[in-house]
């Protein structure tokens, strides 16, 4: 009696032109290991099938690092029902928002998928057709301010790799691809296949924190307007001191309350939330580029001690001052720079 063939999980990566390689090699890489690792673990399932489909009308494709690839497909010309569908972002996504025909199709391509999911920048093209309505979301920390702006109705979050929220996906900058690939390997698989796939790759199944920490401050607030353009530079030049609502307020020239309740209006922060943000900012720099020790750079940042500036950096970028350091220390930063 013949076997019946174990079918396969279909991916489709659609590509914007032109788009992030990383975007697209990262993901199809995991999902194409897939099948080789269940074999090798004697586990049934037939993986995935990876295809790759362009926005543009040619084969040859542009990405943006100046190389050209191959795709076979237009995403016009895609038959069939689709498992999975991924966006991926890069610098053809700005274009790629107005084009309505090719929106629509996201559209009723997503209502017949099990799963979609946007990376990088490929959010915007997932909220420019709607798909991210009411749903919580990711982009590249560069991005999520704008993607906010734009989409309104998303609930744009710029802390997590990536973010499931019901059936729709998005993940963070370039590599956040791969994150993303390997949680939904999990998720139809299993932890030990995903696991044994990332060891392959050199990678970590789930890295700890999230992109906060490659970003640190994910955008100055103040830096939106010019209006509190002074504040923050004297802010800057006195972390290591007190900073009352009161003080800052009386620096603007306005009751502390009507100071709070503008500030948060035009920031989007507290002042509370502003200060521990720029404190964040300084000894981020401090454990790049000096070896100071964590006591002092409590101390320089206003924090009052390492457990305090811990438990900030635990909130706020969800990595330790310790993890951040081993992380994005600059090689020959055992000088000593500006203050302790």
């Amino acid at each position: 009696m013949r076997e019946r063939a174990i079918t396969k999980r279909r991916v489709v990566l659609v590509a914007p032109i032109p788009v992030q390689i990383l975007d697209v090699a990262g993901p199809a890489e995991v999902f194409g290991r897939t099948e080789k690792v269940l074999r090798e673990m004697g586990k049934s399932g037939g993986g995935y099938s990876v295809e790759l489909v362009s926005t543009a009308r040619g084969k040859a494709a542009a990405c943006t690092c100046g190389l050209q690839y191959l795709a076979p497909t237009r995403y016009t010309d895609l038959r069939g029902p689709v498992d999975t569908l991924l966006v991926a972002g890069g610098e053809g996504v700005v274009g790629a928002v107005g084009d309505r025909a090719l929106l629509g199709w996201l559209r009723r391509r997503a209502s017949r998928a099990r799963r979609t999911g946007s990376v990088c920048t490929g959010a915007f093209l997932l909220a420019a057709a709607g798909l991210l309505d009411g749903r919580r979301a990711t982009t590249h920390w560069q991005w999520c301010g704008r993607l906010a702006k734009e989409f309104p109705k998303v609930d744009v979050t710029g802390a997590p790799i990536f973010i499931k929220d019901g059936p729709v996906y998005t993940s963070a900058g370039i590599t956040a691809g791969i994150d993303l690939a390997l949680a939904m390997v999990e998720e139809d698989f299993g932890a030990a296949v995903a696991l044994q796939i990332a060891k392959e790759l050199v990678l970590y199944l789930r890295r700890s924190g999230g992109q906060s920490q490659f970003s640190a401050m994910l955008g100055d607030p103040a830096a939106n307007g010019d209006r509190f353009h002074d504040l923050r530079v004297w802010v800057g030049e006195r972390l290591g001191a007190p900073m009352h609502v009161e003080a800052l307020a009386e620096q603007v020239g306005m009751s502390p309350r009507h100071f709070a309740r503008v500030f948060r209006a035009e920031t989007g922060v507290t002042p509370a939330r502003f200060v521990e943000k720029l404190r964040i900012e300084a000894a981020c720099r401090r454990l790049e580029e000096t070896s100071h020790g964590l006591k002092a750079i409590a101390a320089a940042c206003g924090f009052g001690g390492p457990d305090s500036m811990r438990r900030s950096f635990m909130r706020r970028l969800e990595v330790t001052p310790d993890h951040y350091r081993a992380r994005f220390r600059l090689r020959g930063s055992g000088r000593r720079l500006g203050s302790p």
